[in-house]
Order: C-alpha cells, then sequence, then structure tokens
C-alpha cells in the first residue's frame, strides 16, 4: 500500500479543472457529509471560535481524491450549511467559508499536480497541510470586513488556531480516508 494508484475520480485524459457529472455528485456528497460531521467538534480554549473538528478532513479529501473543483465545492458550500444548521447563519461568516472551499481547492490542486505517483498516503497529507496553510489565509479578510482589530489580533485569534486544528485533523484523517478510498475506487473501476 505503499504505492497507491491514483485517487482522482477522472479518465487519464481529464483535467483537474473538469466538471463532469460524476465531480458535482461527489462534491455534493461530500458537502452533505461536511455539513453534516462539522456539527461534531470541541471548542479550543482561549480562541475566537475555532474549534477542532474531525469533519474538515472530508474537505481536503474530497479535494485530494476528486480534484480542486469538487475541493472547493465541499469546503465552501459544506462549511455554510454547516453554519446555517448550528444557527451561525448561512453567510455570517462568509469569508470562513470561502477559506475551507480553498482548502478544499488547494488540496485538490497540489494533489493533481504536485503529488503525481510515490506513497498516496503521503502524499495526501502533504496535499491537505497545503491546502489549510495556504487557504485559511483567507480568514484574514476578518480584518477588512471589522470582524478582527488588527493583524495581530487576526493571526492569534483566528489563522494560528485554525491552521493547528485543522492540520491536525487533516494530516492524521485525510490519509486515513484515502486508504479507505482506494480499495472501494478499486472495485469500482474508477
Amino acid at each position: 500500500m505503499t504505492t497507491m494508484s491514483s485517487t482522482s475520480s477522472s479518465t487519464s485524459t481529464g483535467s483537474m479543472w473538469e466538471v463532469t457529472t460524476r465531480t458535482i455528485v461527489y462534491a455534493a456528497i461530500g458537502a452533505a457529509l461536511y455539513a453534516v460531521a462539522a456539527q461534531f467538534s470541541f471548542l479550543l480554549p482561549g480562541t475566537a471560535n475555532v474549534s477542532l473538528r474531525p469533519g474538515f478532513a472530508l474537505v481536503t479529501f474530497f479535494g485530494f481524491a476528486f480534484g480542486p473543483v469538487a475541493g472547493l465545492f465541499v469546503g465552501l458550500v459544506g462549511n455554510a450549511i454547516a453554519d446555517q444548521i448550528s444557527g451561525w447563519g448561512l453567510l455570517t461568516s462568509w469569508n470562513w467559508s470561502i477559506a475551507n472551499g480553498l482548502a478544499g481547492l488547494i488540496a485538490g490542486w497540489w494533489g493533481w499536480s504536485m503529488m503525481r505517483g510515490g506513497n498516496q498516503l503521503v502524499n495526501a497529507a502533504v496535499a491537505s497541510a497545503v491546502g489549510v496553510v495556504i487557504g485559511f489565509l483567507f480568514v484574514f479578510t476578518d480584518l477588512f470586513i471589522g470582524t478582527a482589530e488588527n493583524f495581530g489580533a487576526a493571526m492569534a485569534d483566528n489563522y494560528i488556531p485554525v491552521v493547528i486544528a485543522n492540520l491536525i485533523v487533516a494530516v492524521i484523517l485525510t490519509p486515513i480516508l484515502v486508504a479507505a478510498w482506494e480499495p472501494i475506487r478499486s472495485s469500482m473501476g474508477r
């Protein structure tokens, strides 16, 4: 299992940006799963509403396994629906939903373009880490919309805690999801 085949859902001739029926279906399933799974979280003490959310691994997994378009949709739509379900409101933290989407998009892009071959479990962990670190830079938009007082507050209260929490989740759980998906994918002939 050290050199698992590519977990992409498109054909070898397909583009990572191609939106097919399969991409849409997987993205919708992922967003629904993430919206529900995001309800189960553990608040990190001393942070501005930042939680350790095991369900976040679905965002980076769907990006890595099904491409950046699916990852973007799962993170963006899944987080918005999760906020609505939990009572925060669909668009109250719209920039955080975009950040989640960007994490999925970047994990998918990194996994598809930079991580060909080799150990797919390690690739999944690396792509997830890159997606989290870069994607969540978007939370600094809190400075412009007035929900963070200054750069230091945005860094200390928002960015660092969410990156640490999501790195823990994504680097551990995304490879597990990839390992679980591989035999299913193979048996489906995808």
